[in-house]
């Protein structure tokens, strides 16, 4: 019965946050190619709740219900088209930042310098994703491809690492001083 209920909250903590992630994703600023969203937000924000392996797989929900059509991605689009499209790398790096940056913190503290670290690395890594589709799909130069899918992310994306950190650290905190299981990890601090 335990397996079970473990089991259960394991898929209800990864739908939370895909919805979180899905709902944040509305909150945009359009670019030519990329629009700044909240998508990355939310991912550091689960990374740093939830950890490596649960962040990972609600943001493998969140592609998901997004490549089945629902309208889950920035501009309330949604479909295959969109994952293989020019933004798509980013979607796909959500699922490898999340779960570097929940390995980060695994292995190390769940402090709000620590989550700055590793939200730092995660946005790094979705950038990568990114851009490498962002130059293929639409046919750029590297200096382009990073003109269009780097250069105008930085500054907001160390703006929202920190915000992630923040608002992450704070609310595990929490959620652990209230006795809530939020992780199987050992280093569930």
């Amino acid at each position: 019965m335990e397996q079970q209920s473990e089991k259960l909250r394991f898929i209800l903590h990864c739908a939370i946050f895909a919805a979180i992630t899905a709902i944040m994703a509305q909150i945009e600023i359009p670019l030519p190619l990329v629009p700044i969203s909240g998508q990355t937000l939310a991912v550091g924000i689960t990374a740093t709740i939830l950890g490596s392996r649960k962040g990972a797989v609600a943001m493998v929900c969140y592609a998901a219900i997004g490549a089945i059509g629902l309208p889950v991605f920035a501009g309330f689009s949604g479909g295959p088209q969109v994952l293989v499209g020019p933004t798509g790398g980013y979607i796909f790096g959500f699922i490898a930042a999340a779960f570097v940056t929940g390995y980060i913190l695994e292995k190390s503290r769940f402090t709000v310098p620590m989550a700055m670290i590793a939200n730092t690395i995660g946005m790094v890594i979705t950038l990568l994703f990114g851009t490498i589709q962002l130059k293929y799909v639409v046919e750029l130069t590297w200096g382009e491809a990073l003109a269009a899918g780097v250069y105008p992310f930085i500054i907001v994306g160390l703006i929202k690492a920190f915000l992630a950190s923040w608002i992450g650290i704070t609310v595990r905190n929490r959620l652990v001083q209230a006795n809530v299981n939020i992780t199987s990890s050992k280093n569930a601090a």
